[in-house]
């Protein structure tokens, strides 16, 4: 299975242009996370950075269920450019983030960052790419670990689980970043985080969307 350091590896060139045949066609994604808010400051961002065509929506980034951004990928072609005003208008988690960031690269389709001045277009860009696949693989290790260690920890006094007391939103955003990985089983998942596989259901309403993405397939179809 490919997976986003697979992508994002040592032994990239850093100096060759990517996309190797760029359509200069650049589509732009903005999102804001409330019915209250709006739109109208990143649009006008985007369509000051010649964006062709622009995908909007009102959802918050904890909810996967986001139309406009899978029209978006949908709508991108081998070339193309995907532009966003910054980068927490796009990922729910630096994971997410370099997960669909890494997909986009197998596709062939750079990716802008407005506010970051981030593009995976330019060297530079997918310099920082690479330690960003580097870090967030850095902070999936620290969070297994620290779990197995709670895990035997409870064990070792006799407690079966080691089931905390609260399911916090570190949990759940670790539960979510493993959910799509088809080499994690929810029961595998359940114990490493120290909770029952009803906990993760009750918690996580999306649960079986997470499972059916599964990481990097987050990003499918081509334009027609």
């Amino acid at each position: 299975m490919t997976t986003p350091t697979d992508v994002f590896d040592a032994g990239d060139d850093l100096l060759v242009a990517f996309p190797t045949r760029p359509t200069e066609i650049r589509i732009g994604y903005a999102r804001v996370s409330s019915t209250g808010q709006k739109l109208d400051r990143q649009i006008d961002a985007l369509t000051e950075a010649k964006c062709r065509r622009i995908f909007a929506e009102k959802k918050s980034g904890k909810n996967d269920a986001r139309p406009e951004l899978k029209a978006c990928h949908t709508f991108l072609q081998t070339g193309d450019t995907l532009v966003v005003p910054s980068l927490d208008r796009y990922g729910r988690s630096l994971q997410d983030l370099v997960n669909m960031v890494a997909e986009l690269r197998e596709r062939g389709i750079g990716f802008t960052s407005l506010h970051e001045r981030l593009d995976t277009t330019t060297p530079g860009g997918r310099l920082i790419f690479h330690v960003f696949a580097a870090l967030a693989e850095f902070i999936r290790e620290l969070i297994v670990q620290g779990t197995n260690e709670g895990l035997a920890a409870a064990r070792a006094r006799g407690r079966v689980g080691g089931r905390p007391t609260v399911v916090n939103d570190k949990l759940l955003r670790a539960a979510r970043d493993m959910l799509p990985n088809p080499d994690n089983s929810i029961e595998t998942i359940a114990a490493l985080l120290g909770v029952s596989v009803g906990t993760l259901y009750n918690h996580i309403p999306d649960l079986r969307e997470l499972r059916r993405s599964r990481v990097p397939r987050q990003i499918e179809g081509t334009r027609g």
